[in-house]
């Protein structure tokens, strides 16, 4: 592949496009946080910036130092996992070898990120916040329903709800700030009311009988209102430990807009 795929964020969203573009034979790297807050960590590759390597399904990721570890890693099979919150490696990888580069936004932040069209040859950004010809090339759609993964070639993505597409007692938040410590490990079946985890030393307890789909990383810092876990009420620990079909039809709508550049099609397989 005579391009250079860049991803960035390393969440379950955008492990489950990483997954599938590798499964494609179309190597990314990703570009994270120094600590990122990922919640469904058994499925998302920013783990490997805490583990040094971290596998989702078959596909193994591991953290890179620099982009020329990045790019010896994806010659050997593997998603490199690069700390690069300001994708300065963009313009790194332009120096080094002078290819196309795509840039795949897939942080979810729901805000125009601010781009310049020529940022990469093709920007590809994921959900709201994004508009076709503005401030990227392509939209795919991440809103559950008849339009999920869409590539919008014009316009925007559909609006930020600013709601949960599940049930809002799935989701746990911090009640303040402070370090989150969970106490259950991902996987594990719970009932209303048992304790999950705590922040600053207060206590966070099940909302709903279910298994504990999502829980941050040990540790981190965390604001009062954010997302830190998420309960999954169809009770199949199963899932846990596989991309979910949202993850992968949105991957499915990035590689149609890849393969659909005819600027990037000289350059798929050479």
């Amino acid at each position: 592949m005579a391009m250079q795929l860049f991803i960035r964020g390393g969440g379950d969203l955008a492990s489950g496009v990483a997954l599938r573009l590798n499964r494609a034979v179309l190597a990314p790297i990703i570009l994270e946080l120094p600590q990122p807050l990922v919640v469904r960590r058994t499925v998302s590759f920013a783990e490997a910036v805490y583990a040094g390597e971290f596998k989702v399904e078959e596909a193994l990721a591991r953290r890179a130092e620099d982009l020329e570890q990045a790019l010896l890693w994806v010659r050997q099979g593997i998603i490199p996992v690069l700390v690069d919150p300001d994708c300065q490696s963009l313009e790194q990888a332009r120096a080094v070898n002078n290819l196309p580069i795509v840039l795949v936004d897939a942080r979810m932040a729901k805000r125009a990120p601010g781009y310049d069209l020529d940022f990469a040859s093709l920007i590809i950004g994921l959900g709201p916040g994004f508009s076709a010809g503005l401030d990227c090339h392509a939209v795919v759609e991440t809103m559950r329903g008849h339009f999920l993964g869409r590539v919008i070639w014009e316009g925007p993505a559909e609006p930020d709800t600013g709601l949960p597409e599940w049930d809002p007692a799935r989701v746990l938040r911090a009640p303040v700030d402070g370090i989150y410590l969970p106490e259950v490990q991902i996987g594990v079946h719970l009932e209303v009311g048992e304790r999950v985890a705590t922040v600053d030393g207060i206590p966070l307890l099940a909302s709903l009988r279910g298994v504990l789909r999502g829980s941050l990383h040990p540790g981190v810092q965390v604001q009062r209102g954010m997302k830190v876990g998420d309960i999954d009420p169809r009770d199949d620990p199963r899932y846990c430990n596989f991309v979910s079909d949202k993850a992968l039809a949105v991957g499915g709508g990035v590689l149609e807009a890849i393969l659909s550049s005819l600027d990037l099609r000289p350059y798929l397989w050479e």
